[in-house]
């Protein structure tokens, strides 16, 4: 039976949930603040990353965040601030720094991974599409001995969940990489993953939904959800009030002060990444994370994108030129000879990624409303995990059986 859903959120996971709802026969209507030319799923990595199943809540964590609070190039920074929702994610956090989560979430992330890259995949075909999607699989740099020791072990895991990887020697990786130096004493090589240019899907998809009747409300700010009951009545924009029979709260860092508004608890906190993009040929054909510095570094159509940090620091798009500068010398150490100029470091963008306490992501209904979605807090993985999400948004409003259980992505978890 058709259904009238609104979307509310226009970044990749919002255009992949109105993707597979509008192939359904549905009418879609996707509502955004934005102008759906910017932010996360524009300046991202572009990694889809069945190799990324380690949660960012894990045991180290917390100590390392203390140590590099006072580092403004460390890869992790979380600026401590004292209102109620930061503190609530803090602690959150802090428990879920354990063993025992990441063993709850290894099996589910890598699985949403390896399911997203199919279905990246089967939409390029299927629509015709020509947006980059490479399956070179990711390389992981290291310079220490300590480190590599360290990506070594997370390989292991990633082999016992039968991921393809294999380590590489020093030797190997100019072979594997001949066009340009690397300064690295070895490396693990993930075959599984794939890479893309964000920019180029994301237009594509947009394209195809304007065409196939979808309805976008650009630049409106969602200002309010009126609730009846356990049931969103309508939801309140600057210009107009929209009603549906379901929703989608799919609105990235902001899903959290939207699902207070329908007493909906969903810890979230912004996780700032900045992006340099690089004109001129740097010899780089082969995805790579620098591990020490945990930048990542993407051969994408025209340009090589190096991308990098975690700032947790509140909703704002302030650029920090230290930062930037981190990521530039990171890259340049591990590829030498590597130029980065200066025009390209201050045309550096940054986008905001919603993290959850856990490191998992919200998707399923809540208990406390019964028409509405939720399909956020991907962190890092947002864009690896778009296709992947949007299809199982999909099938819980179908009424169909989701191809992966979501018990670990409930948005109703206690922390």
């Amino acid at each position: 039976m058709e259904q009238r859903i609104v979307i509310i959120g226009g970044g990749v996971i919002g255009l992949c949930t109105a993707y597979f709802l509008r192939k359904q026969g549905h009418e879609v209507i996707v509502v955004d603040g934005s102008n759906l030319d910017a932010g996360a799923s524009y300046v991202n990595a572009g990694y889809l990353t069945p190799s990324h199943f380690i949660p960012l809540a894990a045991p180290g964590m917390v100590s390392k965040g203390l140590r590099w609070m006072f580092d403004s190039r460390s890869p992790l920074y979380i600026k401590p601030r004292f209102n109620p929702s930061f503190l609530k994610w803090a602690r959150a956090f802090q428990k879920s720094c354990t063993k025992t989560n990441v063993s709850r979430s290894v099996g589910v992330i890598k699985d949403l991974n390896l399911r997203s890259a199919e279905l990246f995949s089967a939409i390029k075909k299927t629509e015709n599409f020509n947006f980059q999607l490479e399956n070179k699989g990711l390389v992981m740099l290291c310079q220490s001995e300590e480190q590599l020791e360290e990506e070594l072990h997370v390989a292991s895991i990633g082999k016992a969940e039968g991921l393809a990887v294999t380590e590489i020697s020093k030797d190997s990786l100019k072979q594997l990489e001949p066009n340009v130096a690397i300064d690295a004493i070895g490396a693990v090589h993930y075959h599984c993953d794939w890479h893309t240019t964000p920019g180029e899907f994301m237009t594509e998809l947009y394209q195809w939904l304007e065409q196939n009747d979808v309805t976008f409300y650009k630049n409106e700010m969602v200002t309010d959800l009126v609730r009846r009951g356990n049931s969103i009545q309508e939801i309140v924009t600057q210009n107009r009030k929209l009603t549906a029979d379901a929703y989608v709260l799919a609105a990235g860092t902001w899903s959290a002060s939207l699902g207070r508004k329908l007493g909906l608890s969903i810890p979230l906190e912004a996780g700032k990444g900045y992006r340099i993009d690089v004109a001129h040929r740097t010899g780089i054909s082969m995805p790579a994370i620098l591990a020490e510095a945990s930048v990542a570094v993407t051969p994408m159509n025209g340009f090589t994108r190096f991308a990098g940090t975690m700032e947790i620091g509140g909703i704002n798009h302030n650029i920090h030129p230290q930062r930037v500068k981190a990521i530039a010398s990171a890259a340049q150490r591990y590829y030498p000879g590597l130029h980065i100029p200066d025009s390209a470091l201050k045309e550096a963008s940054c986008g905001l990624r919603p993290v959850s306490p856990d490191g998992r992501p919200y998707i399923g209904r809540s208990k406390k409303c019964q028409n509405l979605v939720v399909a956020t807090g991907h962190a890092m993985q947002g864009w690896s995990m778009g296709p992947g999400t949007g299809k199982l948004v999909s099938q819980l409003i179908e009424g169909t059986k989701t191809f992966m259980p979501l018990d670990g992505f409930h948005p109703d978890r206690k922390f």
